[in-house]
């Protein structure tokens, strides 16, 4: 196999190459190497290519057998390797534990290979660190790929592996699938278990996924990753079936509610209005009854949500800043994330009005989207945004509430929908004029992903987008 072919496969073709015997997981790896040293210098996307990655194990037989897989430095864990979170505090930190999501992993035949940049703590939209760098877009080099699994859309995007690991704790998946021209989906609460250190992690807001090319790829996924584990703090309802079967099963007709209108801060940019509105009209020509939403909630409310959660954030640094023998200061932590540590030491919450504030969110937009079977947004209110910028950790100037603030306006539809537990998708679906990938969201009743699936199969089909590139591709040479 050569590597022009090997980028144009999506993980699911790659397995069945292995699976028919026509390469191998080693020839396999070897590519994504050669795809990792043709595209990283550009874009930093990958921080540690495993020296071992040609015998990393992985089942033989799985859904993904043989396909090359990345992590991103925060959440899931490999025992043994090293877990850094984009952060001088915790720079050279390695694992003890393998999180069940890399036991999924390896059981459905994934081999991973190395790790991926992201912004330090996971804290920015933007693909930044002090620790690792910038991570550059491959659409646009001077844009951002979006946070925090910056790396992970990064290295997909450019063809070094055809699917990878993230973490959406308000977007931090989506956004970078939007940014990058991906399939990323957010699932619902409790459907990929964060195991078995990290259940239920962070009141329940932030779930572990992939970033991947195609709908059958996220389908594939989700019946790898979808599996309850022992100390999980409930158990969603299972599906009816595989979730790869749904991509051959009808949709029906359903009821959308279509977000023509800005829920924050920052207003829609005109490309992505018009990728609304063409999304729009295509669900309404397939013969699903098509309805506006106005703004469910109000960005203070989400602002507030995030700024409760401040005191945990801080008591957690100190556990792990004191596990590591280091001080929490300028010379470990980024300004904004040194601010925000500062909050959350002088808030006066506690864990009980997290949980109001939260609840209260809850049943204003369940309340406000019970109509609807799903729901159709802009993933970001605009296509990726410049290095640096108000954004970024690393931003001396603003307040921990003023950012915050800011971070509300840009999450303004994915934020959301951490909060309620329903699972949510960035498909990309259009281009701005300048040719940069835009998203937009589709949102699933709680517990239905099969829904999601069919509807995303639909439009895959409808409006395709596996001929589109960015400038750059690994094989391109």
């Amino acid at each position: 196999m050569r590597l022009s072919e090997y980028v144009c496969c999506d993980a699911t073709g790659l397995a069945a190459l292995v699976t028919s015997g026509q390469v191998t997981p080693s020839e396999l790896v070897r590519l994504a190497g050669e795809a990792h040293d043709e595209v990283n210098p550009r874009i930093n996307a990958v921080i540690e290519l495993y020296e071992d990655a040609e015998t990393v194990a992985g089942a033989s037989g799985g859904l993904f057998h043989g396909v090359p897989f990345l992590r991103k430095d925060i959440g899931g864990t490999e025992a043994g390797r090293l877990q850094e979170k984009g952060s001088r505090l915790f720079k050279g930190c390695r694992s003890d534990t393998d999180s069940y999501f890399f036991q999924s992993a390896r059981k459905s035949g994934l081999r991973t290979i190395g790790r991926t940049t992201t912004p330090e703590l996971g804290m920015s939209v933007l693909s930044e660190s002090i620790l690792n760098g910038i991570t550059r877009n491959p659409w646009k080099l001077e844009r951002s790929t979006g946070g925090s699994s910056a790396g992970a859309a990064a290295a997909v995007a450019a063809g070094i592996t055809p699917i990878a690991h993230g973490s959406d704790g308000g977007g931090s998946i989506r956004i970078p699938a939007a940014w990058s021209g991906l399939v990323g989906l957010n699932p619902s609460r409790g459907r990929v278990s964060g195991g078995p250190n990290n259940q239920d992690a962070s009141f329940g807001l932030t779930r572990e996924f992939v970033l991947c090319r195609t709908v059958r790829d996220m389908a594939a996924a989700l019946d790898v990753f979808s599996k309850p584990y022992p100390g999980d703090p409930f158990i969603i309802v299972q599906p009816d079936r595989p979730y790869i079967d749904e991509l051959s099963r009808p949709t029906g007709t359903l009821r959308v509610g279509v977000a023509r209108t800005k829920w924050g801060a920052v207003d829609l940019e005109p490309d992505v209005q018009d990728a609304v509105e063409a999304t729009a009209s295509l669900l309404e020509e397939m013969g699903h009854i098509i309805t506006d939403i106005e703004p469910p909630y109000e960005s203070i409310e989400y602002t507030r949500v995030m700024l409760s959660r401040a005191c945990f954030t801080a008591t957690s640094l100190e556990d792990g800043a004191r596990a590591v023998r280091r001080a929490i200061d300028a010379d470990t932590l980024e300004p904004i994330n040194l601010k925000l540590y500062e909050y959350g030491r002088n808030f006066k919450g506690r864990a009980g009005d997290v949980e109001k504030v939260l609840q209260r969110m809850r049943r204003r937009v369940g309340e406000a989207i019970h109509p609807f079977d799903i729901l159709v947004t802009p993933t970001m209110p605009m296509t990726a945004l410049p290095h640096g910028g108000i954004n970024s950790t690393t931003n001396p100037t603003l307040s921990a509430e003023e950012f915050k603030e800011a971070d509300a306006a840009n999450l303004q539809y994915t934020g959301v929908f951490n909060v309620t537990g329903q699972p949510s998708v960035s498909l990309p679906l259009a281009q701005s004029a300048d040719g940069l990938p835009i998203g937009i969201q589709i949102v699933g009743r709680f517990g239905d992903e099969a829904t999601l699936v069919r509807v995303a199969r639909d439009l895959e089909e409808a409006r395709p987008w596996a001929h589109r590139r960015p400038k750059i591709w690994a094989g391109d040479k």
